[in-house]
């Protein structure tokens, strides 16, 4: 089968032009988020015509479907770091939140695009369920393994996972949308840190 021009690869200034799209695109969505983005606004913010997004992208959600499938790789990868078994519960809540919020810094146009069309589009709703379940998954496990050193004990594994993740994802959307970069990102990990921790471990007072 012949490629198309958009599947063949790009010369080196055809790369630089994606690139600047995807740039400006990314800075848009970020400020105003998907729904009120248009293609016009990404072009102007790229310094470029309107035709020169299309010679790349068919519409601004087939270019946020063709990031959300390099996001999840990536989200997947930096899931990881809070799995290594040598960690101390309080290094395990640390790297599980800072996954998560680093993920949001560095991928906050994918989340905000994919997140708000998820509610318009199944497709995207599916995408958005995986790139969830990565989150979700991790901290179920680590809750189930918590629950085995006697901590949490009656608290059910997966709705702590969901409303964590929930937690999560609104703080991250609330300290870094809009353009924000003035964010303290040690801080911010820091207070979710502690919250993660004393979430999952802790253990039943005795209260009566």
């Amino acid at each position: 089968m012949t490629a198309s021009p958009r599947e063949q690869l790009p010369t080196v200034r055809g790369r630089q032009t994606q690139a600047a799209i995807d740039a400006a695109a990314r800075a848009v969505i970020a400020r105003k988020g998907i729904l009120a983005t248009t293609i016009s606004d990404i072009a102007a913010e790229a310094g470029k015509s309107t035709a020169s997004f299309y010679n790349y992208y068919d519409s601004k959600e087939a270019m946020v479907r063709e990031w959300a499938v390099r996001f999840r790789d990536e989200a997947r990868d930096r899931s990881r770091a809070a799995a290594n078994p040598g960690l101390s519960n309080w290094e395990r809540s640390y790297e599980a939140v800072a996954a998560h919020w680093y993920t949001y810094r560095h991928r906050l146009a994918e989340i905000i695009g994919i997140s708000q069309l998820a509610m318009i589009n199944d497709d995207f709703a599916q995408y958005w369920a995986e790139i969830c379940e990565l989150p979700i998954s991790l901290i179920t496990t680590t809750v189930k393994q918590a629950q085995r050193q006697g901590f949490c004990p009656d608290d059910d594994p997966h709705l702590i996972a969901v409303a964590m993740v929930s937690m999560l994802n609104q703080f991250c959307y609330t300290k870094l949308a809009g353009g924000n970069d003035a964010v303290d990102d040690e801080a911010c990990i820091s207070i979710l840190a502690n919250i993660f921790y004393r979430t999952i471990y802790h253990k039943e007072s005795g209260l009566t």
